[in-house]
């Protein structure tokens, strides 16, 4: 039983070329040498983890009893837990019908990401939600996974399947236990303790050490006696090494996903209230990081009432956002910028803009990251209308859109301003993004009459130009200019023959938000739910709107694109001027 489940198809469209992903200069030597160690390791550790004598280290020592019961404050949904009371599970779009008796985990998944969210026990904390009788179905649903994956399956003992099962199962357990027999309740602790202990084993994701030492410290909180005492402090001596790197001082997280900083404060919430419970106090670290993501949140948290959704991160509905901060219902105003974690936000009447103002994240922290540097969205009123394809890791296999054209920014010729590895190299390391911009300027001007913002990187230099993007928000006229420009960065021979390359400024468009062009074959009409228009005028040679896609929760919708189009000199450069200004009421 070692073979992964069937995987889904990602779906493509034509805005996008999706191919460009595979292709690209070879990766840098120092990666190719780090993968051919990760590839040994992994090779190693897929030998010694499926084996008798490590399957044995993971029972001891073994668990008496339990201890806590930890609160994930995340939202349930307890009408999902009811239709699995009547046969019908429906995990991440997926869905398959058990009748009475069936058994989730002896039968193909519609999907990976299905059988990810089967495996990791997503459904547990909606059905524990659903009332009378979850109780018993839960427990006769983890004898089914215990009877076919609990010695050791590949697909199943490793990465997040691992990690979200372990957590849910230890904030369940004690919930689980009056309906449970002795052997029972032994059996759930022991798949508790074997999963922790594995966690801080495994090598296999290293871009999330510390959630996994989180959650195994949670785990540790549920059991009693020596086994719970263990994985206390080792998960809280990995947390207190990891937890100043990954939760930077803005409340970012390192990986510069809000959605990443936003889990990860639901995790450490739940730890928190796990050590409270067995006696013991927060340490400092962990009580700094926990105010630090909570205002975090509430600076990503845009005017339309989700998260703004940058670098593999999606736009988070705003249930769940309240759910993050229900803690601290009074804290303080988030600032207008986050410098550490690179994100500036611009605010008018009716406009607001949040901006990618960082580069992004490298090495094992970039498994996620997009090529998107100076990236915006802009929220009119209670509308998003301008975002990316919020791409995420639940969009399995589609890297092509973590690259340049897929977000709200400029691109050059058909090419990216860094790229996801691919091959065998992606296959040891993870899709780490490399060639990205490094150097990043940011320059913010608040005045009485507008906010004026420049951000420049040097994505482009494998081409010899640095984009700038001029943004001012006219507070009076409430607009929204911008100015985006390729610069030559340093002299170039003009004595051989001219190189002309594309030049495009991408707008791409919420699903909810549609867009028409004028007359004049330039000026687009843009509106959302609100119906409100909004003109979107350019100096740009050409104007289309053009097919898209937008990622909700790992599954694709349809959308579209303006695009702007130009042509650039590397060694001349090159300009377009836009402005986003409201439409006369008609």
């Amino acid at each position: 039983m070692d073979g992964a489940p069937p995987t889904g198809t990602a779906r493509k469209f034509p805005a996008l070329a999706g191919g460009r992903a595979e292709r690209g200069r070879a990766a840098p030597k120092g990666v190719f040498l780090r993968a051919l160690g990760a590839a040994a390791i992994a090779n190693v550790e897929r030998e010694w983890f499926g084996s008798p004598p490590h399957r044995a280290l993971l029972a001891r020592p073994r668990p008496v009893g339990l201890a806590a019961h930890p609160h994930d404050p995340r939202p349930l949904d307890p009408e999902r837990g009811r239709h699995l009371l009547d046969g019908v599970m429906t995990l991440d779009g997926g869905t398959i019908r058990l009748g009475e008796t069936g058994d989730p985990f002896d039968q193909p998944s519609p999907s990976r990401q299905f059988a990810t969210a089967l495996h990791g026990f997503d459904w547990l904390p909606h059905l524990l939600a659903a009332g009378r009788g979850a109780p018993r179905l839960a427990l006769r649903l983890l004898q089914d996974w215990r009877r076919v994956f609990g010695k050791w399956n590949a697909f199943s003992w490793s990465g997040e399947r691992l990690e979200r099962r372990t957590f849910h199962l230890a904030c369940a357990a004690r919930a689980l236990a009056p309906e449970a027999s002795d052997a029972e309740i032994a059996a759930m602790a022991l798949d508790i303790a074997r999963g922790a202990r594995q966690l801080l084993k495994a090598s296999d994701a290293p871009e999330r050490r510390l959630e996994r030492a989180v959650v195994a410290a949670i785990a540790g909180c549920a059991l009693t006696g020596k086994a719970g005492d263990r994985l206390i402090a080792r998960g809280m001596k990995r947390v207190a090494e990891e937890i100043d790197a990954i939760v930077l001082p803005d409340g970012g997280h390192a990986t510069r996903s809000p959605e990443a900083g936003l889990e990860l404060l639901f995790d450490l919430l739940t730890l928190d209230d796990a050590l409270g419970q067995r006696g013991r106090g927060s340490p400092e670290a962990l009580a700094r990081a926990i105010d630090r993501l909570s205002s975090s949140v509430r600076f990503f948290a845009l005017a339309d009432g989700h998260l703004a959704a940058f670098q593999g991160g999606e736009a988070i509905e705003p249930r769940r956002i309240a759910a993050a901060l229900a803690h601290d219902d009074h804290g303080p105003r988030p600032p207008q910028g986050a410098p550490h974690v690179g994100y500036q936000k611009m605010q008018g009447a009716s406009i607001q803009v949040m901006a990618d103002a960082g580069p992004p994240a490298v090495g094992v922290l970039s498994v996620a990251a997009c090529a998107q540097p100076a990236a915006v969205e802009i929220i009119c009123g209670k509308d998003r209308l301008i975002t990316s394809c919020g791409w995420s890791p639940e969009a399995a296999g589609a890297n092509a859109f973590r690259l340049s054209d897929a977000a709200s920014t400029v691109s050059v010729g058909d090419g990216s301003a860094g790229r996801p590895l691919s091959g065998w190299r992606a296959a040891a390391l993870g899709p780490w993004l490399v060639d990205g911009a490094t150097q990043v300027e940011v320059k913010r001007h608040d005045a009485d009459t507008g906010v004026w913002l420049d951000l420049s990187h040097d994505g482009w230099r494998r081409v010899g130009l640095t984009h700038a993007r001029r943004l001012y928000l006219d507070l009076k006229a409430d607009e929204l200019r911008g100015e985006d420009s390729l610069i030559p960065m340093a002299a170039a021979r003009t004595d051989g023959p001219r190189r002309y390359l594309p030049f495009l400024v991408t707008f791409h468009l919420h699903p909810d938000a549609r867009a028409s062009l004028a007359r004049d074959g330039k000026s687009v009409l843009i509106k959302g739910p609100s119906n409100v228009g909004w003109w979107l005028r350019n100096d740009a040679t050409d104007v289309a709107i053009t097919p898209s896609a937008h990622f909700e929760h790992g599954h694709i919708r349809r959308a579209g694109a303006i695009v702007l189009r130009s042509q650039v000199r590397p060694e001349k450069g090159a300009k377009i001027r836009w402005k986003l200004a409201r439409a006369a009421d008609h």
